[in-house]
């Protein structure tokens, strides 16, 4: 019998200006959400995976101190308490991007883990931290995460996390091969223009590379005030053979639901034997500074 697993990605826009108060911020956002959760959930969902911070806009287009408010702990924050119950309610797996305190002056761009009984499994904090000009400041907000790349055994399946800028690495997408996920969730927030190109050229390499599915998420609309450039959805999944199966619009909000058939990872490992013919006796030099 095959093993297919529904998973579903959500791409938004911001449900409300960014010049109001965070806290009408995050609650318009986590609510917008529940919504899509729940269409996630009737439609048959096993997992559903958030966009990058899911909770706001993507703040890190300006250098304010007022953002270091906008976060939570993990797993005892509001928010991740909110989505256990959720995740619980409906009965499925959901990923849960935020910003983290680990305490004060200490912030990270992580994305919590929480099975279908509403346990919090662990989280992922995002490994490499951009700072391009204009408007990608995040050096400004995170530190660089520091829990390698983790693999949360659902039950039925077994998945890994990236998140945004860490989809230009590929030593990362292979350790999480290595470590066993067969699904990798990559929840960002990217622009129009110098890295479009690369959304389906990178992502799909690391599928090809690694034998798993990734589901690759974007945000959409133009956020104001900052109007760094659009972000253009185009959420998608791929699969092993580096092909996309299932692709969300690019200007709308939309939940996008595909169902992946995890026999055709072996298939296709059986065929490339890549993690056979690595030579990481070769690869020293990688590491050095």
């Amino acid at each position: 019998m095959a093993r297919i697993v529904r998973c579903s990605l959500i791409q938004a826009s911001n449900a409300v200006s960014p010049d109001e108060p965070l806290n009408r911020v995050k609650a318009a956002m986590v609510e917008k959400h529940l919504n899509y959760i729940a269409e996630a959930a009737s439609d048959g969902a096993q997992i559903v995976c958030l966009q990058e911070i899911f909770y706001g806009p993507y703040f890190c287009a300006e250098q304010s101190t007022k953002w270091y408010d906008f976060t939570e702990q993990i797993p005892d924050g509001p928010t991740i308490r909110l989505m256990q119950e959720e995740a619980k309610r409906h009965g499925i797996a959901i990923v849960v991007p935020i910003y983290e305190i680990e305490q004060q002056g200490i912030f990270y761009n992580t994305a919590a883990v929480i099975d279908k009984t509403g346990q919090y499994l662990g989280k992922y904090r995002k490994t490499h931290i951009p700072h391009v000009a204009p408007g990608f400041w995040e050096k400004f907000y995170f530190r660089p995460g520091n829990l390698g790349y983790p693999v949360f055994d659902l039950g039925f399946v077994k998945i890994g996390l990236y998140i945004c800028y860490d989809r230009h690495f590929p030593e990362g997408a292979r350790a999480l091969g290595l470590n066993g996920a067969e699904i990798v969730f990559n929840p960002s927030a990217t622009v129009a223009g110098l890295s479009e190109h690369l959304w389906k050229i990178e992502q799909p390499a690391h599928a090809v590379a690694n034998g798993y599915y990734l589901g690759a998420i974007n945000r959409v609309g133009t956020e104001a005030p900052w109007n760094i450039g659009h972000f253009y959805g185009t959420s998608y999944f791929v699969n092993p053979r580096g092909q996309i199966i299932a692709e969300a619009s690019r200007d709308q909000d939309e939940v996008l639901t595909a169902d992946l058939d995890l026999d055709l990872i072996a298939e296709v490992r059986k065929t490339w034997q890549f993690f056979r013919d690595r030579r990481p006796d070769m690869y020293e030099g990688l590491v050095k500074a």
